[in-house]
């Protein structure tokens, strides 16, 4: 699962993108805020545990170019997949690494938990502290204006993925992908008549799949989480949610295009996809990056990106990823983090030689890792194609059939996840989804509102 959202009111224009400038060199200090000194060791999150030996071998090598430069710190690399079901359990545990991700929107909860560290005067000595996008940094903001997380990576709007291959296969124009739902019924058939294959596939399996039902009901104009200024309404038995659910419910039981499973969550259905067991799915608009460095997908594979259809006043969901500090790490391991996160997520947006340094490791890697996967920037605009023009020899994905997402990425409409409890709403959704896959005479108004009062209730629970 991927992420969750501040309030509908202060995100709505998450990624207006604004006009920060784009930043300065990154030129580091050897001093910190703090003052801190002497030899330490960090453990941070590394990449996901199905990451191919190259992805490995790449991140090796950022670590070694790391402790070369900064040769007091030792950086302890953990596997780490941010899920929804175990992330509570190693918080209160203790066993995440000093550096974890976690879900854009769920920072604010975690400050106001106190469970992240104040890492605000080591961000702010960065040369680019104050560029981020002010959306965007305000995830990781406290109520006392502190910063204790920041938007890291994979600032994605929900997109469609195809695979051109089917698509040429079964006689369509896989430079033509849809761009309404009925549209995808309509080639989700077609492929699956023309070749035996699921034309389209839907995640249902723990907050995924409501994560995914959620951006369906968006992109039709629908929310599932209203605010009035004062309190937060569960809205899950919205029209919307019901016009995706039973259009779920046609592909499945009258034209037989769906994917028959309901245990597919969001590692699972990329695995699926890259096997080609099955056409289309809709996921973050980063996916490419998984797909290679775990699935084995590479520029000649057939792959397409495409924006998630859209009626009405719907939009494409948008999400993303922070990167936070432990709440127990000390002042001298804070620092530190503080420059790897810099050095992994973020310096190669704002400095040439570590964006070139970053893109050559990845294209030197054996088979070569994705260089210059679309994502929406964590600065500006301006800043991300900047910083684009740097890699650009070294760019290796197949841009040009990802057109239908990047001619619209900065102008199609963007909708924030919901504000409050968004976990609790997305877990009341899946096992819905899941019904629905599952059993032909699903009650879903009803389903929808038992839903929607556990959600409710969730919300209730939480102020």
């Amino acid at each position: 699962m991927r992420s969750s959202r501040t309030t509908a009111l202060a995100m709505a224009g998450v990624l207006s993108l604004g006009l920060l400038a784009a930043c300065s060199s990154n030129d580091d200090s050897s001093d910190s805020p703090s003052g801190a000194s002497g030899k330490v060791t960090i453990k941070v999150a590394g990449l996901l545990p199905t990451a191919d030996d190259a992805a490995k071998q790449q991140l090796a090598d950022r670590v070694a170019s790391f402790e070369e430069k900064y040769p007091d710190i030792t950086i302890e690399t953990e596997d780490y997949d941010w899920k929804a079901s175990t992330f509570t359990a190693q918080l209160a545990g203790g066993t995440l690494p000093n550096v974890f991700e976690i879900p854009l929107t769920d920072g604010k909860t975690l400050i106001e938990n106190s469970q992240l560290a104040d890492i605000d005067s080591y961000v702010k000595a960065l040369p680019y502290g104050d560029q981020f996008n002010e959306k965007l940094i305000a995830n990781g903001t406290g109520e006392d204006g502190k910063i204790y997380a920041v938007p890291a990576k994979s600032i994605y709007a929900v997109a469609l993925h195809y695979n051109r291959n089917l698509f040429t296969q079964a006689g369509l124009d896989p430079d033509k992908p849809p761009t309404t739902w009925d549209q995808v019924r309509e080639d989700a058939k077609k492929i699956h008549d023309a070749t035996g294959v699921a034309g389209y596939a839907m995640m249902a399996l723990d907050n995924a799949g409501g994560w995914q039902l959620a951006a369906g009901a968006n992109s039709r104009g629908g929310v599932i989480e209203t605010f009035d200024g004062e309190n937060y309404t569960a809205t899950l038995d919205d029209k919307a949610v019901k016009e995706h659910l039973q259009w779920l419910h046609d592909l499945k039981w009258e034209d037989g295009s769906l994917l028959d499973r309901t245990d597919l969550g969001w590692g699972d259905i990329n695995t699926e996809f890259a096997a080609g067991n099955l056409a289309m799915y809709t996921s973050g608009s980063d996916v490419y990056n998984s797909l290679v460095e775990s699935n084995g997908v590479n520029s000649d594979w057939g792959y397409g990106l495409t924006a998630i259809p859209t009626s009405g006043e719907g939009g494409a969901l948008t999400g993303g990823t922070m990167a936070a500090v432990t709440k127990d790490s000390t002042d001298a391991q804070k620092d530190a983090a503080v420059k790897w996160i810099d050095w992994w997520y973020l310096s190669k947006l704002q400095d040439k030689d570590q964006a070139v340094a970053d893109a050559q490791s990845r294209v030197a890697a054996n088979p070569p890792q994705a260089v210059g996967t679309p994502v929406l920037p964590i600065f500006s605009q301006a800043n991300y194609e900047q910083s684009q023009e740097w890699i650009t020899q070294y760019i290796n994905v197949p841009l040009a059939d990802m057109k239908g997402y990047t001619d619209v990425m900065f102008t199609q409409n963007l909708v924030p996840e919901a504000s409050a409890s968004v976990q609790d709403l997305y877990a009341q959704l899946f096992p819905v989804v899941q019904a629905v896959i599952s059993d032909e005479g699903a009650d879903i108004d009803q389903l929808l509102e038992d839903a929607n009062a556990a959600g409710q209730s969730a919300i209730d629970s939480a102020k």
